[in-house]
């Protein structure tokens, strides 16, 4: 999506300014994303769950419901629908993933999702391979956290190679998720080469302890991966209790991560909201040939 950023990494602005100026989609754009969304839905057998949604979009007209839906009555047509987004302030996005909700959607209206089963990464599990831990090695790349949170989600909503010029990423998630970083629960990840550029990175949302990533890039190979290895590595030394990925791609599943039922998810989080995270903005605490070493132990959730 050909969202306006510039020189992403070096781009300095006070933040409503560069916000302003980064957060934005053509009307064309905005039509393409609705026509492709539709195909997508489609191509993914999206015909199939349109009786409920059809069903949930006539309960909120008849009724207008503004509270969070409940993630354990989610739809099984659609898989995982369970209700239709009113709000997303960081009140209501900190309850909806303090109780297992998140927001997506490539069509309007915004829908929340709780699917039957969770791609979650228990830090004992993570894996890496020998390729990503050489690159670690070298003098190539620099990982920070949260420098350039604007830059990542634009870069997360912008065009990828091989891939639908497709994203739910739009202004409106944006300025949300962005509101979310200023009040200290989003959070991102930043791989920086060694001209400077912003190569990879990624953002995602941590209630208590428990993280649920959101959306990667890259710009380089493999740049995600050794970006993704470096915050898995701090989450599971500040004693988070696990990585939500949502749903399992490849890569995150060449990584470690593994389906969990929803109710098992449900009740891990709980644990997990209720014990103390990382406040305030994160920092890298180790760089990443020490990373490139990390040897893995239990974590405590799982």
């Amino acid at each position: 999506m050909a969202f306006l950023a510039d020189n992403i990494g070096t781009f300095v602005r006070p933040a409503a300014g560069r916000r302003a100026a980064l957060f934005r989609e053509r009307p064309l754009n905005t039509l393409t994303r609705w026509a492709l969304g539709s195909v997508w839905a489609i191509k993914k057998g999206g015909v199939a769950g349109l009786g409920g949604l059809a069903r949930v979009g006539l309960e909120e007209l008849m009724a207008p419901d503004f509270a969070l839906p409940d993630p354990e009555a989610a739809l099984a047509h659609p898989p995982g629908l369970a209700g239709i987004v009113h709000d997303l302030s960081v009140e209501t996005l900190v309850a909806a993933y303090s109780c297992g909700l998140f927001p997506f959607s490539h069509l309007p209206p915004l829908k929340w999702w709780s699917p039957p089963s969770r791609a979650v990464l228990f830090f004992e599990d993570h894996h890496f391979s020998r390729t990503i831990r050489a690159k670690m090695r070298e003098p190539r790349y620099t990982v920070t956290f949260d420098r350039d949170f604007e830059g990542v989600i634009v870069a997360c909503a912008g065009r990828r190679a091989g891939r639908w010029p497709l994203t739910w990423i739009t202004p409106r998630i944006m300025r949300a998720y962005a509101d979310l970083f200023d009040a200290g629960y989003a959070h991102s990840f930043e791989v920086w080469n060694k001209a400077g550029e912003l190569v990879g990175g990624g953002y995602g949302v941590a209630v208590g302890a428990s993280f649920s990533g959101e959306s990667q890039f890259s710009l380089e190979n493999n740049t995600s991966k050794i970006g993704l290895t470096a915050l898995n590595y701090h989450l599971a030394r500040w004693g988070y209790h696990f990585d939500d990925g949502k749903i399992n791609t490849p890569t995150t599943h060449a990584m470690g991560f593994r389906e969990i039922p929803r109710t098992d998810y449900l009740s891990r989080l709980s644990r997990a909201v209720a014990a103390p995270g990382k406040n305030g903005r994160w920092q890298v605490e180790a760089d990443l040939p020490e990373i490139a070493n990390w040897q893995l132990r239990p974590s405590c959730g799982h």
